[in-house]
């Protein structure tokens, strides 16, 4: 279906979003643009905007086929895509397989610790505050989401873990931890949004544990767009 892009509603620090002569339906155009520490580092990532997009929406489909809800509606080019309007549930969910990152530092435990089971935090989405980690008691007290929702999303989070970890074992990649976000539809559905690429997750080379993702960015150590094209490059394979 085409849909015709109107006025810009949002810009972030990786995407844009447009209206669309359908109310329930927004367009979502990812830039190139890389941000780092709650947007104190800045850069560019060339071609990772396309990247992010069509990743984000391979793994859409695929989790829409195993049963998860998403804002995915179409792909309409390399860098844009028709998605569900939603309003974001202000809590990024983060699962973690392996210690890495802000775990490892916080609890003083060196990266790579694969844990027996997957974990699993919430931080409240607010910037200025710095995104602060918050547990469920204080999402209610906040009145950022209800406890059946918080439920949902839990199960939902988890649910992509299992499909993502096997998906990318699959192709020689360990799923270390990622980041989503949820939205409620107009009729107050909950679906998975935002996007799953190389920005959000943590991926390592399963023999190598070479970094394919925006930690190449965020510690300087070179290599990001060749990193991020051959994640590109394992997942869709000869698509």
């Amino acid at each position: 279906m085409a849909y015709e892009k109107k006025e810009q509603l949002y810009e972030g620090k990786a995407k844009k979003v447009y209206a669309t002569d359908d109310p329930n339906v927004v367009i979502v155009s990812y830039k190139d643009d890389a941000t780092a520490f709650n947007g104190q580092k800045k850069g560019t990532i060339t071609g990772k905007g396309a990247i992010n997009n069509r990743m984000t929406n391979n793994l859409m489909r695929r989790l829409e086929a195993a049963g998860i809800p998403t804002h995915y509606v179409e792909e309409l080019s390399d860098r844009e895509t028709a998605v569900k309007k939603v309003s974001i549930v202000p809590l990024e969910v983060i699962i973690r397989n392996i210690s890495a990152g802000s775990f490892a530092k916080r609890y003083g435990v060196e990266e790579g610790i694969v844990f027996d089971e997957p974990t699993i935090e919430f931080s409240y989405k607010n910037d200025d505050l710095g995104d602060p980690l918050i547990n469920d008691y204080h999402a209610l007290a906040l009145k950022l989401a209800t406890q059946g929702e918080i439920d949902l999303i839990k199960k939902y989070a988890f649910a992509v873990n299992d499909h993502l970890k096997d998906y990318m074992k699959a192709i020689g990649i360990d799923l270390v931890d990622f980041k989503l976000e949820f939205g409620k539809t107009a009729d107050g559905q909950i679906v998975l949004a935002d996007e799953i690429s190389p920005d959000t997750c943590r991926l390592w080379d399963e023999k190598t544990h070479e970094k394919l993702d925006k930690d190449r960015f965020r510690r300087d150590l070179g290599g990001a767009e060749e990193a991020y094209e051959e994640v590109m490059r394992r997942l869709m394979g000869d698509q």
